[in-house]
């Protein structure tokens, strides 16, 4: 104590002003003084690797059973969609749902040679391109009554014209997610392989109840059934000469995937191509389905070993069930409630239309 008992005097320091003055274990130095860990680059591992497990599951699924592969797809992407709001994983689901798919397209190729469409004959092969026109329009047609897109429209008739969820990737990757969302292709994804497996259950029963003969009955389900599987799946349920003739319509169908392509962006443009552009760039293809045609010329002046073919096939079929699947998760359910069921009237037209002009050349000319 200082004299007269007084207090001892301050030592005046402020430590306000002094550096870290409140840091007494230093973190605030050690924040700004340790260096900033490296910014993680994107990888494709993380949308890939659940893209992948979804798809093994929706395999294993259809393999014990018996449903649509593709349709298991679509739902357990959809049902896993949350996981697309990791931004993680979009480079790796972007990857699967684009070029996995082309990869896929490509490959398919190697199912179809031009002998089998010469095999069709002049006046089925005529009768079959009514029968795609006739549902392409409509699928137009359904959209443009019940106050959906003409795209909406485009894609459910071509997918219900060809091939069912191949064409429908193939065709969603001229339209653009610019054009259609996402939402309303998932929806259509969804509403083609619903036809297809109730087409493949149905169709051979309704052959049989019109009394069709075997080719009748392959000409009826070759061109009216969807997907490639469930087509030829439906024929040989009818018998096996209807399943044989069926599998040549249905191929048919699959090699004009080309030629559709190329009219919608013809009509369309590619996306994001410039007003104005000239006719020749518009008729310029996408590279992949350039390369299905290749593939496609290939196949039919090389004999391919059946081995070859077989495992070609089964990578399609993959490449395209990731395809559907990671697309599926990037798809926003919310929009997809929104919808409604005006949403599902292209595909039902187009479903109906199909069948019914494919049942009357059956009918007609066979």
């Amino acid at each position: 104590m200082t004299q007269g008992g007084s207090k001892p005097a301050s030592s005046g320091i402020d430590w306000e002003s002094l550096p870290y003055g409140g840091d007494l274990y230093g973190e605030l130095h050690l924040a700004e003084t340790a260096p900033q860990p490296a910014p993680e680059k994107d990888s494709y591992f993380p949308g890939l690797a659940i893209c992948g497990v979804a798809a093994a599951a929706a395999a294993w699924l259809s393999d014990h059973y018996g449903f649509p592969i593709i349709l298991l797809g679509l739902l357990i992407g959809l049902s896993l969609n949350f996981i697309a709001r990791e931004p993680k994983t979009h480079k790796g689901l972007d990857f699967a749902s684009r070029t996995c798919l082309r990869i896929g397209i490509v490959v398919l190729g190697l199912q179809v040679t031009f002998g089998q469409i010469t095999a069709l004959g002049a006046a089925p092969f005529g009768a079959l391109l009514v029968v795609m026109t006739a549902t392409f329009f409509a699928g137009m047609l359904g959209a443009r009554l019940f106050g959906q897109s003409s795209y909406a429209g485009m894609l459910a008739g071509g997918a219900t014209a060809i091939c069912g969820a191949s064409a429908a990737l193939a065709l969603y990757g001229v339209i653009g997610k610019d054009r259609l969302s996402q939402a309303q292709f998932a929806l259509t994804l969804v509403g083609v392989s619903l036809a297809s497996a109730m087409a493949m259950s149905v169709y051979p029963v309704l052959a049989g109840e019109f009394a069709l003969s075997h080719q009748q009955a392959g000409f009826l389900i070759g061109a009216s059934i969807h997907d490639v599987a469930q087509a030829i799946g439906g024929g040989y349920a009818f018998s096996d000469e209807a399943g044989a003739y069926a599998t040549i319509v249905k191929l048919a169908r699959v090699a004009l995937l080309a030629p559709v392509v190329a009219l919608v962006t013809l009509a369309i443009g590619a996306p994001g191509e410039a007003a104005g552009q000239p006719v020749w760039k518009r008729l310029a293809l996408p590279w992949f389905i350039t390369a299905f045609l290749a593939t496609v010329a290939l196949n039919s002046v090389v004999t391919v070993p059946k081995e070859l073919a077989h495992g070609a096939l089964v990578g399609s079929k993959a490449l395209l069930l990731l395809a559907v699947t990671a697309t599926a998760m990037r798809s926003r359910m919310d929009l997809l409630m929104e919808m409604g069921w005006r949403a599902t009237v292209p595909v039902l037209a187009a479903t109906v239309i199909s069948f019914g002009c494919a049942l009357g050349f059956a009918v007609l000319l066979l």
